[in-house]
């Protein structure tokens, strides 16, 4: 496996820890039934410079808001990404199979609408597409590469943020791809947290429990692919400092430092982009090599390249 860590160095693989040098603008867009409005809300992140950018569709996790993930969102987009983020609940949660429809339907939705939603002189660049998903948003994403529903643009690169598919091997979420004999056809990374499937007390399941883990979608995964685990880090650590839901506080067991989960998945989630959209591939190779690079603990850490 050939490695081009000789292109860059630690500066600069170390920079994407950091906010990126681009400003980045936020909004929120209800839905409707005009054709410049997405089916499902979104929380738009986006660079204000002028440019083409490559573009992110985010799913959250059971139970969240969109809105939860801004910084996160923020801190990817300064380096040089759109990012579009649905809410796919109001009130209650969808079942998984109509959550894979509604991200499908955004996706279909992205070269009607988009353009229009961005800055000026913004634009999308939609052959450079990436999926990302976190917890049952991971599941959510990983379907949807798999092609469990249709859409009218092709996905270039998938990453799993400590994806979640189930509560067990015997009770996983609708599809189960886990266990089926698919395989993806596209780049994939999987970061998962070390204390993710660790429950917070004896009455309380693991938010992210073994065998139905960030281990598994990984091994779903086919070359090239990733693997990062933020030892020390829990299963909601990665959400904004004021993101409060019952799962933040009270069911899963968390780390110390929000803002060093949020940059370790940040930094290694914007090197693999750069990798597999931008072919920069030169910093995610320096901090799979390196990972003492990252503000937080990264073990284990694995690829497979062809």
């Amino acid at each position: 496996m050939a490695l081009t860590v000789d292109k860059t160095n630690t500066t600069d693989a170390s920079s994407l820890f950091e906010t990126g040098k681009l400003n980045v603008t936020v909004l929120t867009v209800k839905a409707g039934n005009e054709a410049s409005l997405p089916p499902k809300p979104v929380l738009i992140a986006s660079p204000t410079d002028a440019g083409m950018y490559p573009v992110v569709l985010f799913v959250h996790g059971f139970f969240c808001q969109n809105k939860y993930y801004t910084q996160l969102l923020r801190h990817i987009s300064s380096h040089g990404f759109i990012i579009v983020a649905p809410q796919l609940f109001t009130i209650l949660p969808q079942s998984p199979t109509e959550d894979i429809k509604s991200v499908a339907d955004v996706t279909n939705w992205l070269p009607i609408g988009l353009q229009s939603l961005l800055p000026t002189d913004v634009k999308p660049d939609f052959e450079k597409l990436a999926l990302s998903g976190h917890s049952r948003g991971g599941h959510t994403s990983f379907s949807l590469a798999l092609g469990h529903a249709q859409t009218t643009l092709k996905f270039t690169a998938l990453i799993g943020i400590d994806p979640v598919a189930g509560t067990s091997k015997s009770s996983q979420l609708k599809p189960e791809i886990l266990t089926d004999e698919s395989k993806l056809d596209i780049p994939a990374m999987v970061i998962g947290s070390g204390l993710g499937e660790e429950s917070i007390n004896f009455m309380t399941p693991a938010c992210a429990p073994k065998g139905v883990n960030h281990k598994e979608f990984y091994n779903k995964c086919s070359t090239p692919c990733y693997h990062f685990v933020v030892t020390k880090y829990g299963h909601m650590d990665m959400l904004d400092d004021n993101a409060f839901n019952l799962m933040t506080k009270c069911m899963c067991k968390n780390g110390k430092c929000r803002d060093i989960m949020r940059r370790c998945t940040a930094g290694i989630t914007v090197a693999f982009l750069k990798a597999y959209t931008q072919k920069e591939a030169e910093y995610l190779d320096l901090i799979w090599s390196k990972p003492g690079l990252a503000p937080g603990e990264l073990e284990p850490v694995d690829c497979c390249k062809e």
